[in-house]
């Protein structure tokens, strides 16, 4: 046999999440590259791996079994580079952040001058929707997440970054000019929501709920990039956060409908459990934050201050 760390890793990450295309998307490689490494691999087994059903790929009983070593041995190999690093005096290990999928548009400007400072840290960053993101944090699967709304069912710290605004967007509003709506407006638009469990969806429910409006005709999308490409095809309207609109504001594809009560503001938060022992990564980070998230605020977002 002589297969490699890398056909392990493609291996590994196919097995956790059981499809070549999410694969390919986490390890920043084509599916085609994907697949011949897969193909590569497997060919040094007279045992499948693996085994398509419903065209899903799957794992066979031998296939979980070599899942298992392959996270053995490559634990052990991230070990050895951490142990190298750290004989260096350099910062060493994983930081693990779970993020709603709205808080894309923020985190990454949050990590990116610590990660650049430390080469030997790993980043796993997951970004799901706000009922995935807190099943992460409470399991103690991840050192911190980042939620806009914070959670009453768990004992946690958390350390604000910044405002979240969500206005009532949409395309073709043929708008009177200085007038602000009431709330009654969206009883004659065709909404467009997030999926349950959606921190932005619960925020426009709670909009609706308290201005008691009844919906005439909704839809719902799962991600916030489809939700903007409905409104630009003038699908509907809905409310959203504009952390994630700058371009379609700067390009003109959509346009904020003023309503009385909006926008609604929440914050960006960055929570942990508490009682959470972190490591010296997590520690790093935590004081990174602290020290400049107002320069990362002043730097990367000064555009968003203007709405």
């Amino acid at each position: 046999m002589n297969y490699t760390l890398h056909q392990l890793q493609v291996f590994y990450k196919i097995a956790q999440t059981q499809s070549i295309t999410k694969a390919a998307e986490e390890l920043y490689l084509t599916q085609p590259a994907v697949s011949i490494q897969l193909k590569n691999f497997q060919d040094q087994f007279d045992i499948p791996l693996t085994e398509v059903i419903s065209r899903r790929i799957h794992l066979t009983d031998f296939g979980r079994e070599i899942a298992e070593a392959a996270e053995k041995i490559l634990n052990e190999v991230y070990a050895i580079n951490y142990r190298t690093l750290a004989h260096k005096g350099l910062l060493t290990g994983k930081l693990k952040i779970s993020v709603v999928s709205t808080g894309k548009y923020v985190m990454p400007y949050f990590l990116s001058g610590f990660i650049g400072q430390h080469e030997g840290i790993d980043l796993m960053m997951d970004v799901t929707n706000r009922q995935k993101v807190l099943e992460s944090l409470d399991s103690n699967e991840v050192d911190f997440a980042l939620v806009s709304i914070l959670p009453d069912n768990l004992k946690i710290n958390h350390v604000g970054l910044m405002p979240n605004k969500l206005y009532l967007v949409g395309r073709g509003f043929e708008q009177e000019p200085g007038k602000v709506y009431t709330p009654s407006l969206l009883k004659d638009l065709p909404l467009i929501y997030r999926e349950t469990g959606s921190g932005t969806r619960y925020m426009m429910e709670q909009f609706i709920d308290r201005n008691q409006i009844i919906v005439r005709k909704k839809m719902e999308l799962t991600s916030n990039e489809a939700v903007k490409q409905a409104l630009i095809a003038r699908l509907g309207y809905s409310i959203m956060p504009l952390i994630g609109l700058r371009n379609e504001m700067i390009n003109q594809d959509l346009q904020i409908i003023p309503v009385e009560s909006l926008p609604m503001a929440s914050m960006w938060n960055l929570i942990w459990l508490k009682n959470k022992q972190f490591s010296p990564v997590a520690q790093a980070y935590l004081d990174y934050i602290r020290q400049e998230k107002d320069n990362i605020i002043q730097q990367q977002f000064g555009w968003y201050e203007r709405y």
